[in-house]
């Protein structure tokens, strides 16, 4: 088993059972106590589960200190994120600019997009480069340069933000780290913010595609406040308090439900 597949299914298994030691990991995974330890740490320094002296609990639901590379969050909410990304898809009209920024969720909605094309799409991310490039009518295809990340397939720093501030686009579509209970839009990288700021900046309406897992969450940086959102599109009905504060800021939101 990959480093990374076992590592997935301890958090799976950490999430089921809630509390579970080194010794139950080991027989389950067919792994030695020690990788488990190994595992464990790494998982607990990414804020993902809680350790403790033989063995974890899960994390706390309100916040985490990092997030994973986007191998590992790809499989994570995937049929949630087919959802969001078919109804996001859906919004956007032939002939429009959009910039998309990297993230599993404006993948799986790239995969959506390229059947409604044609599309002027600007962007960070290989993958969404990649997946429009395979649209049945395709239109402009423009992927930013600057300092590239292999773990998550995109570009960032201050050439990627000077590029985007550049651009005058209809639209920007943007996956987040979180979106707190305050409403605030959040990430977890520094540099993956400032990108994602950049572009709701540079875009005359913006879209959020967040799961309801990453609701009434706080991440590292925020990126922008609710006012600076046009629409949230998640797969569950958003919680009262929550719903409140994004209806007062003016931001539509859109449940991708169950077909």
């Amino acid at each position: 088993m990959r480093p990374a597949d076992r590592r997935r299914k301890i958090l799976e298994l950490v999430q089921t059972s809630e509390r579970v030691t080194v010794e139950e990991l080991a027989e389950d995974l067919a792994t030695s106590r020690e990788t488990v330890r190994r595992d464990l740490a790494l998982l607990s320094e990414q804020g993902l589960l809680r350790k403790f002296h033989g063995g974890a609990t899960a994390a706390p639901a309100t916040q985490s200190a990092h997030e994973s590379p986007l191998d590992e969050r790809r499989g994570r909410q995937r049929l949630e994120k087919i959802r969001i990304g078919k109804k996001a898809a859906k919004l956007f009209e032939p002939g429009d600019s959009l910039l998309i920024n990297c993230g599993t969720t404006t993948l799986f909605f790239a995969e959506q997009l390229a059947q409604h094309g044609p599309f002027t799409i600007i962007t960070n991310a290989a993958l969404v480069a990649a997946e429009m490039w395979k649209a049945p009518q395709r239109g402009p295809i423009h992927l930013m340069g600057g300092s590239y990340f292999g773990d998550a397939f995109e570009t960032l720093g201050a050439q990627v933000v000077e590029q985007i501030q550049k651009i005058h686009a209809d639209h920007a579509v943007l996956a987040v780290g979180s979106i707190s209970s305050t409403a605030k839009i959040m990430d977890y990288s520094v540099d993956e913010a400032f990108v994602a700021r950049a572009m709701a900046e540079s875009a005359r309406t913006v879209t959020v595609l967040a799961d309801s897992s990453k609701l009434n969450r706080n991440a590292l940086l925020q990126i922008c406040g609710p006012e600076k959102i046009d629409r949230l599109v998640t797969e569950k009905p958003v919680d009262a308090g929550l719903e409140s504060i994004l209806k007062i800021a003016g931001v539509e939101i859109i449940v991708a439900e169950e077909e």
